[in-house]
C-alpha cells in the first residue's frame, strides 16, 4: 500500500468517529439501532483478526510469535482497563460485585462514566491506528480490510458515546460529543501514520508480532466492550444477527482479496 492510500484509509477511520458522534447528536439512536451497529462492528473486528490478521502474522513470522503477540496485545489492553477502573471491575451478577463497589468508593474511577469510556476509547484508538499502519506495511489488502473494520467500529463506538452523553444530559452536549469523538479520530490518524513511518521497515518477524498484538487488543475490545454493549440493547437477538453479518462481510472480503 502506498502512502496516498494509507492517508485515505487513516482519514476515513479518523473521520468515522466524529461522524458517528454527529449522527448521535442529530438523532439519538434507538436501542435497536445501537444493537445492530455495535453488533455489526463486533463481527467485523472478529472477522478481521480471525481471517486476516492472525493468519498473516503466522505467515510472516511463526505460530509461537503470533501466539506471543496476541497475548501481549491482550495483556496490554487488559492492563489499561484495570488502570482506568482503579484495578478492579466486576459484572452485575458477579459474587465479587459488592467488594469491587466498596473499593471504588474508596478509590473512585478516573473520571465519570463518559470520561472513562471516551478516554479509554481514545487510548485504544492508538492501538488500532498502529494496527492499521502495521497491517498496511505487511500487506495492502490486509490494511484495507483491517481499516474497513475499524471504520465501522469507530462509527458505532462514537454513536454509543454520543448516546451516553445525551442520556446523562447537562450543558454543552454537542461540544462534549464532538470534542470526545474528534479526539478519538485524531488518536487513530496519528498512530496510523506513526505505524507506517516508524514500523514499516522492521523485520517481518517483528511486524508479525505487532500484527498479532493488534489482534489480541481487538479481541479484548470485542469481548469486553462491543459484544456486551450490543447484547444489552438487543431485540429478538438483533445483535447476534448483526454480528454474524459483520463477520460474513469480512470473511467474504478476505476471500475475494
Amino acid at each position: 500500500m502506498d502512502l496516498a492510500s494509507l492517508l485515505i484509509l487513516a482519514a476515513a477511520g479518523a473521520l468515522a468517529s466524529p461522524i458517528g458522534g454527529a449522527l448521535a447528536l442529530w438523532k439519538r439512536p434507538t436501542t435497536l439501532g445501537l444493537s445492530i451497529a455495535v453488533g455489526f462492528a463486533a463481527g467485523a473486528l472478529l472477522g478481521a483478526f480471525a481471517f486476516e490478521m492472525l493468519p498473516h502474522a503466522v505467515e510472516v513470522a511463526s505460530l509461537p510469535t503470533a501466539v506471543a503477540g496476541f497475548a501481549l496485545g491482550f495483556g496490554f489492553v487488559y492492563a489499561l482497563d484495570l488502570f482506568v477502573h482503579r484495578g478492579a471491575s466486576a459484572g452485575e451478577k458477579a459474587s465479587q460485585r459488592d467488594r469491587v463497589l466498596t473499593m471504588r468508593r474508596l478509590r473512585r474511577m478516573r473520571g465519570d462514566k463518559v470520561t472513562v469510556l471516551a478516554g479509554g476509547t481514545s487510548a485504544e484508538e492508538l492501538i488500532e491506528g498502529l494496527t492499521i499502519g502495521v497491517s498496511a506495511a505487511t500487506d495492502p489488502s490486509l490494511g484495507m480490510i483491517v481499516g474497513l473494520a475499524i471504520v465501522v467500529d469507530n462509527i458505532s463506538e462514537s454513536m454509543s458515546i454520543g448516546d451516553l452523553i445525551r442520556e446523562k444530559g447537562g450543558d454543552h452536549q454537542a461540544r462534549r460529543i464532538l470534542g470526545w469523538t474528534s479526539l478519538i479520530g485524531v488518536a487513530l490518524f496519528s498512530s496510523a501514520m506513526a505505524g507506517w513511518f516508524l514500523l514499516r521497515d522492521l523485520a517481518p518477524a517483528t511486524l508479525g508480532l505487532l500484527l498479532a498484538a493488534g489482534a489480541g487488543a481487538m479481541f479484548y475490545l470485542c469481548a469486553t466492550e462491543l459484544v456486551p454493549e450490543a447484547e444489552s440493547h438487543q431485540y429478538q437477538q438483533s445483535s447476534a444477527i448483526a454480528m454474524g453479518a459483520g463477520l460474513l462481510v469480512i470473511f467474504s472480503l478476505s476471500n475475494v482479496s
